[in-house]
């Protein structure tokens, strides 16, 4: 082989090995790039995990009450319930009640059975009306509602005033982020372990529980003789949860 030929070939070959150096060198980098990556991303974490519930007393009461009737025929039926709920109206309108309003209004037939058929045997009115109050108020007004025609009762929910439910939140989820900080510190130091610092925080929605008096619907008959109707409010419950991730 002459020495021009010789020098091309030899030429050709480190051509040939240069134009392949990139990418070896590529193949080879993206080999050892997944384990490096791995290795940067492990985070050591603990979740961690708070509550806190705050007691507050009820001062307000929420009022469902209203007028039911019952007769021959839908037209007077549904006069004697109108008659009479506007004069409840009339009454609570008068004591300037919040959230005062017309809740349900059901005019309906009643059914008697004989010899395996059903038959009308008359129709029901009932009118519904849902108000709020001091609860201190509250056996008082009852009282003065069935007077003026009320003749149902269907509820009677405690509750706190906006004002202090959202202070009650406010200081449930201090408590509830102290709770978690403090447990966290507890396995930390139980295990030896240094934290970090928060990488996410979750705040999880307040809870809030109503006391009761009533949950179905009361014929005023059954407790007319009670008057005044007392009517003692509790304890309304507000509680909060908050989730704390640290880095260790």
């Amino acid at each position: 082989m002459s020495k021009v030929n010789s020098f091309g070939y030899k030429w050709q070959v480190y051509k040939n090995l240069w134009k392949s150096l990139p990418i070896a060198l590529l193949v080879s980098f993206a080999a050892i790039q997944p384990g490096w990556a791995e290795s940067k991303i492990i985070l050591r974490t603990l979740t961690v995990r708070g509550r806190a519930v705050e007691s507050i007393p009820t001062t307000l009461s929420k009022v469902s009450l209203g007028v039911e009737v019952q007769g021959k025929t839908a037209s007077i039926v549904q006069q004697e319930a109108a008659r009479k709920s506007n004069a409840v109206v009339t009454l609570l309108k008068s004591r300037n009640l919040e959230k005062l309003e017309t809740t349900g209004i059901r005019l309906q037939p009643l059914y008697s059975f004989k010899d395996n058929v059903r038959q009308i045997k008359g129709y029901e009115a009932i009118n519904i009306i849902s108000f709020q109050v001091k609860t201190e108020k509250a056996g008082n007004l009852l009282d003065e509602a069935i007077k003026a025609g009320a003749t149902r009762i269907d509820s009677v929910r405690f509750v706190a005033t906006e004002e202090a439910i959202s202070q009650a939140q406010q200081q449930a989820l201090k408590e509830a982020t102290q709770n978690a900080q403090k447990q966290a510190n507890v396995v930390f130091s139980s295990l030896g372990f240094t934290p970090k610092e928060i990488i996410n925080i979750q705040v999880n929605n307040a809870s809030i529980t109503e006391p009761v008096m009533y949950r179905n619907a009361v014929r005023t008959a059954a407790i007319a003789e009670a008057a005044p109707t007392p009517v003692v409010g509790g304890e309304q419950e507000v509680g909060a949860s908050v989730t704390l991730r640290i880095s260790y």
